[in-house]
């Protein structure tokens, strides 16, 4: 999931919090994973440093990975499409090592 050129991020701010009233949370299980998600609005990484969390935002589309711990993204519209593969390169719904994804839509602030 690299890119040949870097993608400028963009970080959460408190004031968009009701322009981006959704929110997908992926959870990391012990394992080494990959993922995607794409929206048909905005899409914003709740994160000070994204770089630090692996993770790269460009327009709609989030890709990054994780092992352990939550990261967070607040969005508009809907979520257009969730990709997840383990290290192995195994697929969701055939790994069950691969982050959960939970999406909710109008989520308060947190």
């Amino acid at each position: 999931m690299e890119r040949d050129t870097p993608v400028r991020n963009r970080t959460h701010s408190a004031a968009n919090d009701a322009q981006l009233p959704n929110l997908v949370t992926i959870v990391g299980r012990g394992v080494p994973s990959n993922y995607e998600i794409a929206v048909d609005g905005d899409l914003e990484m709740l994160a000070d440093d994204p770089m630090a969390e692996r993770t790269v935002l460009s327009g709609s589309v989030a890709e990054g990975a994780i092992d352990v711990g939550v990261q967070r993204f607040r969005f508009s519209g809907e979520m257009a499409n969730v990709h997840l593969v383990d290290w192995n390169g195994n697929e969701a719904p055939n790994s069950a090592s691969v982050p959960t994804v939970h999406v909710e839509y109008g989520a308060p602030n947190r």
